[in-house]
């Protein structure tokens, strides 16, 4: 049975003063989802936006909800299934343009945040390794500290389906995740090969100059014949 709380209500009623109040409550547990999910600092950014824009339109659906922070998580679950579709129509559309010019290297900007950033990089690609709808269930479940009910409600699951699905994903993750870190570290071990550079061979100074045929004068010697010619026949 769903009891609606006067948050809730003033909520549903347009009080921007209360739904102010739910996004102080819930924002950071959005945000903490997103980047999880992501991997992607800005892009999270993007997705709590978004997820509070689209709570916001649909604030009438609150009076069915039981648990808030499920209920927004959900819809950043949403969120970012339409932002990876966006995401790929967008990579899509980049490889028919052509190659952009080489920018200078600004990493030694944000070198203190290269160990992290690694780590956090590694287990969201193993993350999505998995089957869309075992990562949610994982994020939802593992990550966001969200019961199975309140997940099996934010996805719109039976609550069986949700244990069995965060079963098969933690399964996966721990390999997948091992994987990935030992490729990452044998990567960053393999040797650098440093090529020779192919000299070019010298140019040799005689086979610049054209050469001459039998009875053949250059220019010079040409205009020089046809002078004494023509004194000898004055």
């Amino acid at each position: 049975m769903v009891v609606e709380s006067p948050l809730k209500e003033r909520v549903r009623s347009g009080d921007r003063a209360a739904f102010a109040e739910i996004f102080d409550e819930h924002a950071r547990a959005v945000y903490a989802h997103a980047v999880r999910t992501t991997g992607d600092w800005a892009v999270a950014e993007d997705v709590m936006s978004l997820t509070f824009l689209e709570a916001w339109r649909l604030r009438e659906k609150l009076a069915e909800v039981v648990s808030v922070r499920g209920w927004l998580l959900g819809i950043a679950t949403n969120v970012m299934r339409n932002t990876a579709r966006a995401a790929r129509r967008h990579r899509e559309a980049m490889r028919r343009l052509p190659p952009p010019e080489p920018q200078p290297d600004f990493a030694g900007e944000v070198v203190g945040r290269l160990a992290d950033g690694r780590r956090l990089a590694a287990v969201s690609r193993a993350l999505r390794r998995l089957k869309r709808t075992e990562r949610e269930v994982f994020a939802l479940v593992a990550w966001s500290e969200l019961g199975y009910a309140a997940a099996a409600e934010a996805l719109g699951i039976p609550v069986g389906t949700v244990r069995s699905r965060l079963s098969r994903a933690r399964e996966k993750l721990r390999r997948l995740v091992e994987e990935e870190l030992a490729a990452e570290e044998l990567a960053a071990r393999a040797p650098v090969v440093h090529l020779p550079a192919v000299q070019e061979p010298a140019a040799d100074a005689r086979s610049t100059e054209p050469r001459r045929r039998r009875g053949h004068l250059p220019n010079s010697g040409v205009a020089t014949a046809r002078a004494s010619h023509r004194r000898g026949t004055r």
